[in-house]
């Protein structure tokens, strides 16, 4: 490897936290997308903290996602998960990697859009399959026709993520060029104003 190319990396790293500045990088998309995998090493790379909000949701409900869905139904769960979201954008840079469902909701992603930079993992529906058919922790996914509800979803949800500030096609490569991809995109931002206006 060349002296050019092992420098390419921190560089492009520095670009996108400069580009960022003082603004939290927000994953959105479908479950298994990539949103947790992609945005822990892009954390790594821009050297900020990463949350994931579901973890948070869990930790702070000291109860599971599928739990949660159980118990309270789908409804209160997006109010938890938009409760939660609120709090950590008011803290930043750090990337943080949200639930399918959390940009779909207005008042989550009028918060997303204000205090942040939103990054739109797209995957095709086989790509997305391939991920979640191996577990089954997905409360969504627990009907007689998981895949056609995978689908269903992606008709329903693909053009609100679509209003995402950038959008990175989600497939099957190495994860750390998933992760450039997207620190590539962000660093693309430069020059754009960094109080949030993304032209």
């Amino acid at each position: 490897m060349t002296e050019a190319a092992t420098s390419a990396a921190p560089a492009l790293s520095e670009k996108a936290r400069i580009a960022l500045g003082g603004r939290n990088l927000v994953f959105v998309g479908l479950m298994g997308a990539g949103k947790s995998v992609i945005g822990r090493l892009v954390a790594q790379s821009l050297s900020i903290p990463f949350i994931d909000t579901d973890a948070e949701i869990e930790r702070v409900s000291r109860m599971t996602i599928a739990e949660l869905f159980a118990a309270y139904g789908e409804a209160e769960f997006r109010a938890l998960e938009t409760r939660v979201i609120e709090r950590l954008l008011r803290g930043g840079p750090r990337v943080i990697s949200t639930g399918g469902g959390a940009f779909i909701n207005e008042n989550t992603r009028r918060q997303i859009k204000l205090g942040g930079v939103s990054v739109w993992l797209k995957a095709d529906l086989d790509v997305l399959w391939e991920r979640v058919s191996k577990r089954d922790h997905r409360p969504l996914l627990k009907t007689e026709n998981p895949k056609q509800t995978l689908e269903n979803l992606m008709k329903q949800r693909y053009p609100i993520y679509a209003e995402a500030d950038l959008i990175v096609q989600s497939e099957n490569v190495r994860k750390d060029v998933m992760a450039n991809q997207v620190l590539s995109a962000v660093a693309g931002m430069a020059g754009r104003s960094s109080e949030g206006e993304l032209q």
